[in-house]
């Protein structure tokens, strides 16, 4: 059971710059891996998937983070949420956590 992957134009946006960055490689390896997992799994234990409670009130529906980097100064995280249609995930943003 597997889900497609759709990406907002921030998220691809976001990891063609990850892409592009030969220093930010490393990273890039990191949130590869995490994609494949959610692409697998989203509750995959090495995700630390959880519910992102100020997103899912703003966008009035339930936005999860997944950690690509734990332990890590500026370690990146993915939000996404379930859709739109079944068997599909949504990346919104691919973002280094403050």
């Amino acid at each position: 059971m597997t889900f497609e992957l759709l990406f907002t134009d921030r998220a691809d946006a976001e990891l063609n710059k990850l892409e592009s960055d030969k220093s930010l490689k490393k990273r890039l390896n990191a949130v590869r891996k995490t994609l494949g997992y959610l692409e697998i799994n989203p509750r995959h234990p090495g995700l630390n998937t959880h519910e992102y409670t100020s997103l899912t009130k703003a966008y009035g529906f339930k936005i999860y983070e997944a950690y690509a980097e734990n332990n890590t100064p500026a370690a990146y995280r993915i939000f996404w949420y379930y859709g739109p249609d079944k068997r599909e995930i949504t990346i919104i943003a691919i973002t280094p956590h403050p």
